[in-house]
């Protein structure tokens, strides 16, 4: 596969693309008017935010936690469940804070060699600077929460300048490490806040925030993907379409699956981690994460027979959701 290149003739179409220059246009007017403060727009000072008042709602919920599920956890004494519920929101949220790093990198780096008047570099500069107060804003509650988690394991931790990198060689593989970052964390916030579980307000507080901006950085991360994968050859096409599942299953576990840290903090026996998250009805729920990356993969034209295979031995192949953040129903 082809490094990228910053032609003239590939930023002379990213210009001239009318409809692209046009959403990127909104999605810049979106950051300008409608973006939020770390500090002022979460209730921080409220008395019902103390970390301690209303300590049962940081266990976990059984909506969209494989831990949760699992009788394990299920039988632990209420303060046990309490401090895996707070070191597990604490570091879920540590993850996202490590991989907006990886983002906010990436897109500085891509940034440098766009051309002036580009609506990518506008739009890149306005996520950078909310993804820097999500950061501060996760950050403030994981020192609230009191945890000192790690966040990401080995390797992804160890490899965090892959993406930099990824973004001035292969623009369209890092494009597709923030849509394998961001996807799962939105699917997971959304369904936690669709449900009626009595989750502690800092957290819901924090999730409704991130969620409302990163509808705009996920949209992004597809509109740039729709229009230059559709530029590639078809050989560069075809390798896309390998990597793209592995990049999804790769990241999206990194994300949902804790680190051996976790489970060595709270003495979870091997037999209960494997059923907890790589199970096949581990899969089968995990698989759900990518209902919106398949669609992608599919407007883009990287879903072809040999890249079904892969989603399929990766265990994160499933439907094509109808719209962006289709809820799952049970089937009747």
């Amino acid at each position: 596969m082809k490094p990228a290149t910053t032609s003239t003739a590939a930023d002379s179409e990213v210009a001239s693309d009318e409809e692209y220059a046009e959403k990127l246009r909104l999605l810049s007017e979106g950051s300008v008017h409608r973006h939020f403060d770390p500090y002022k727009d979460v209730d921080w000072d409220n008395p019902d935010y103390a970390v301690d008042v209303g300590a049962e709602r940081w266990i976990l919920p059984s909506v969209n936690d494989m831990i949760a599920k699992h009788p394990w956890y299920q039988n632990l004494p209420i303060d046990q469940q309490i401090a895996i519920g707070k070191y597990r929101m604490a570091n879920i949220v540590k993850v996202g804070q490590q991989l907006e790093c990886v983002l906010i990198s990436g897109m500085a780096l891509y940034n440098y060699s766009v051309p002036n008047g580009s609506p990518e570099f506008e739009y890149c500069t306005h996520e950078m600077i909310e993804e820097h107060n999500h950061n501060l804003m996760f950050q403030e509650m994981i020192d609230r929460i009191g945890m000192d988690v790690r966040g990401l394991g080995w390797p992804l931790r160890e490899l965090k300048f892959l993406g930099a990198l990824m973004a001035s060689w292969f623009p369209n593989i890092f494009f597709m490490i923030v849509v394998a970052g961001e996807e799962p964390v939105d699917h997971v916030q959304k369904q936690l806040l669709r449900s009626s579980e009595d989750i502690h307000p800092i957290v819901r507080n924090v999730m409704s925030v991130h969620l409302a901006e990163e509808a705009r950085h996920i949209s992004f991360a597809h509109a740039f993907l729709k229009k230059h994968v559709s530029g590639s050859s078809r050989l560069g096409k075809f390798g896309l379409s390998l990597v793209m599942p592995i990049i999804m299953r790769w990241i999206g576990y990194a994300i949902v699956v804790p680190s051996r840290a976790f489970f060595a903090e709270f003495d979870i026996p091997d037999r209960v981690r494997r059923q907890m998250f790589y199970s096949a009805d581990a899969a089968r729920f995990i698989s759900d994460y990518f209902d919106d990356a398949r669609v992608l993969a599919n407007d883009v034209g990287l879903m072809n027979p040999v890249a079904k295979v892969v989603w399929k031995i990766l265990r994160i192949d499933g439907r094509l959701s109808r719209h962006r953040s289709e809820p799952q129903r049970d089937a009747t």
